[in-house]
């Protein structure tokens, strides 16, 4: 038996003694070292997320789907290579033989499993992982359990940076300065971008480097090339869009809680380009490369990282725990 958590309904969560996996066919099993709390894991615990109400999840749930960690087993059909490498892996899971799959867009498979967060895969806040082993990324030894835990963040940050279209020098302005935000700042910056920041907490970016961290209040009037949306808030998508260079792109990776309003109207005349950002597929890769190089050191991110039994907790907004002032929590689930 191992320890995982479990989520039993809204607002209900207990670390809990389940058999631990064994890989089946094109699985491994990976010893998780660090796995992270994230926005939705806590949309899935307070009953909020959408998934709960369209029926593709469903209580009791095992959450976690940023994590890294350590192959000890491998299925039938797996490569022996991955034995006793350090990984980390999709959230995203497609069926892998439907058209979209087959057009490189699994991560909008309409049978895909969300790791973690749609019913079909256990997720990662627990001991023991099982994963398919074509959906893995391997680390390098450059990258320790901490980064290796904020890959999966990173790849939708990468995205976000991709989608912005942006070369060397143009300006970005980044709203939110919670995790995906920083990290696309960060990403943004290490890509030769000139990056801003619009928030309300400011210190911590700042003391990243984030020398360009703006209140609403103070945001000068600049031409901001490309706007990224990271935050939670039902009027920043429409401040994004009036903000944005004509002809330019926003980008969409922050969802609020309730319906944002954008008038096309506007989005019309100014010939803008949004674009959405589902995942961290296609960014997983480079956001891998970005850490290993030392181009990006996200380890600052984390505020703290607390033990199993301690993440209910977080999950309901208690950060006692914290030592450092970033917006990151992670568990270890062997400590």
């Amino acid at each position: 038996m191992m320890r995982a958590l479990v989520l039993t309904g809204p607002g209900k969560a207990e670390v809990r003694q389940v058999p631990v996996p064994v890989a089946g066919p094109g699985q491994v099993v990976v010893q998780v070292e660090r796995a992270g709390v994230c926005g939705t894991d806590v949309e899935l615990f307070t009953g909020e997320m959408s998934y709960l109400h369209s029926g593709v999840s469903s209580y009791p749930l095992r959450p976690g789907h940023e994590w890294s960690g350590t192959v000890r087993a491998v299925g039938p059909g797996v490569d022996d290579s991955w034995a006793g490498r350090r990984v980390t892996g999709d959230t995203m899971i497609g069926c892998g033989h439907c058209p979209r799959c087959r057009a490189g867009r699994h991560h909008v498979c309409p049978h895909r499993h969300e790791l973690g967060i749609r019913d079909g895969l256990a997720g990662a806040l627990a001991e023991w992982l099982a994963f398919p082993a074509a959906y893995l990324h391997g680390l390098p030894d450059t990258v320790d359990a901490t980064a290796g835990a904020l890959v999966e963040p990173a790849g939708n940050a990468q995205r976000c940076v991709d989608a912005a279209g942006l070369a060397p020098g143009e300006r970005l302005l980044v709203l939110g300065t919670g995790t995906i935000g920083l990290l696309t700042a960060m990403l943004a910056r290490g890509r030769g971008l000139e990056v801003h920041l619009l928030g309300q907490e400011l210190d911590f970016a700042r003391s990243l480097g984030f020398e360009r961290s703006w209140t609403r209040d103070s945001l000068p009037e600049l031409a901001w090339d490309a706007v990224v949306d990271a935050t939670n808030a039902p009027s920043m998508p429409a401040l994004a869009v009036s903000l944005v260079e004509p002809g330019r792109r926003v980008v969409y990776i922050g969802l609020s809680g309730t319906p944002s309003l954008i008038d096309t109207r506007d989005v019309v005349l100014k010939d803008v380009t949004a674009v959405g950002i589902l995942g961290a597929s296609a960014g997983l890769a480079p956001a891998i490369a970005a850490f290993a190089s030392g181009a990006v050191d996200p380890r600052p991110l984390v505020a703290a990282t607390v033990p199993l039994e301690a993440a209910a907790a977080v999950l309901a907004g208690d950060r006692s725990m914290t030592a450092g002032p970033g917006p990151k929590i992670l568990v270890d689930p062997a400590a």
